[in-house]
């Protein structure tokens, strides 16, 4: 979790594997705990193709079958499907947006959200901008993301940094912000 924390969490990504790893795990964590899935991450990107949507949105019912026999992931029927049709809903955004980072990044026009939270109570499960994100997903065929999965993507993927001002991070990211939303503009 500390590595994860430190390394990771809320840096901005623009990497179409990688966002993609992002919203297969957050949906894969919804009921059950980050610890857990960070624990079997390694086991989804060998069970999932490393993550690589064209591969995922390929697989068949014996895939499926295989995947639900698989201990090092969480073995949910539901959401397994659901993270295949997500590659298949994935790949169609990425052609007509030309990449689902380009896609995403919209959404706070290219410029991440920069929270000031003082204390991790005070970070909500949800928000608007993570309810106009969903909404949008579900219309484009996406499953297992609700507005609470899709916050933990924002965050996750750096669309929304909420690391607390007292945590060191807080600065860090913030300068990978303006530099990913000067990035971004160029576009």
């Amino acid at each position: 979790m500390t590595a994860y924390h430190d390394l990771e969490w809320g840096v901005p990504c623009h990497d179409d594997l990688t966002l993609f790893e992002f919203l297969v795990l957050d949906g894969m964590q919804a009921g059950l705990s980050w610890d857990i899935i960070l624990r079997k991450r390694e086991g989804f990107r060998r069970a999932f193709d490393r993550f690589d949507p064209k591969k995922v949105a390929r697989y068949t019912q014996d895939d499926v079958r295989r995947l639900l026999g698989d201990p090092g992931i969480v073995r949910n029927r539901m959401k397994i499907i659901a993270a295949i049709e997500n590659a298949k809903a994935f790949l169609a955004v990425q052609r007509e947006f030309g990449s689902f980072d380009r896609y995403i990044w919209q959404f706070v026009d290219g410029r991440p959200v920069r929270n000031r939270r003082r204390r991790m109570s005070d970070i909500p499960a949800t928000s608007s901008l993570a309810g106009r994100v969903s909404k949008d997903l579900r219309r484009r065929g996406f499953r297992f993301v609700g507005p609470t999965i899709v916050y933990a993507f924002l965050q996750a993927a750096g669309l929304v940094n909420d690391h607390t001002v007292e945590c060191f991070r807080h600065r860090e990211v913030s300068r990978k912000l303006s530099r990913s939303a000067t990035r971004s503009r160029k576009r």
